[in-house]
């Protein structure tokens, strides 16, 4: 392995328990967890407000709305430094870079498996779901009204997720070829889910 340390790198469905599972991982292997936080983390690297990653967080558009620049930029002001969603995406990626060398990590998105393609101190892994399980998951933690707007905002959201994904890493998100493990984490439960990956991941590095 590149270092003594993990790199754990978890793409998920909409409504999986990625993040869930995420934060059970990083508990397991004693690893800092990134998933929003990661947007903070590029913010502070950047010196551009958080505000400006959350605008395009997942997202392959540009989004010209720059209601929170940092120090009373404008909007010209960003587009003549230079700035574009393709160099918010190069902060982002430096920021992953940055923390992974400074410790194990589990990384929830963001294209990190991408980013850390050339470590050998990585695991990619991907978390799949049933669309029932998922909608129940987004129901519970969204409310919304009814099955049918739960499965529009899944469907929505990973379009974006997927766009993305495919846009910076020329790969297809979701397709098992790009992941070390990909695991439907409604048959188990999110528990299970997550001690069945830990041990791969153990078996994986010999730990």
């Amino acid at each position: 392995m590149d270092s003594e340390h993990i790199i754990i790198c978890v793409g998920r469905q909409l409504g999986s328990g990625g993040h869930d599972i995420g934060r059970m991982l990083a508990l397991d292997f004693g690893a800092k967890y990134y998933d929003r936080e990661l947007l903070n983390l590029a913010a502070k690297e950047s010196g551009l407000s958080e505000h400006v990653f959350e605008q395009h967080d997942e997202r392959k558009s540009f989004l010209r709305s720059f209601l929170h620049l940092p120090n009373g930029m404008t909007g010209t002001d960003y587009s003549r430094q230079g700035f574009s969603q393709d160099t918010i995406f190069q902060f982002q990626s430096e920021a992953i870079m940055k923390a992974a060398d400074e410790g194990s990590c589990v990384f929830v998105g963001r294209c990190a498996d991408y980013v850390l393609r050339d470590r050998t101190n990585v695991v990619n892994i991907f978390i799949t779901a049933s669309m029932e399980f998922r909608i129940g998951q987004v129901m519970a933690k969204q409310h919304f009204a009814s099955p049918q707007e739960a499965r529009r905002f899944i469907e929505h959201g990973e379009a974006k997720r997927a766009d993305y994904y495919n846009y910076y890493t020329g790969k297809k998100w979701g397709h098992a070829s790009g992941y070390d493990l990909c695991i439907d984490s409604s048959l188990l439960g999110l528990m299970e889910t997550e001690k069945l990956i830990a041990g791969f991941i153990r078996k994986r590095f010999g730990l």
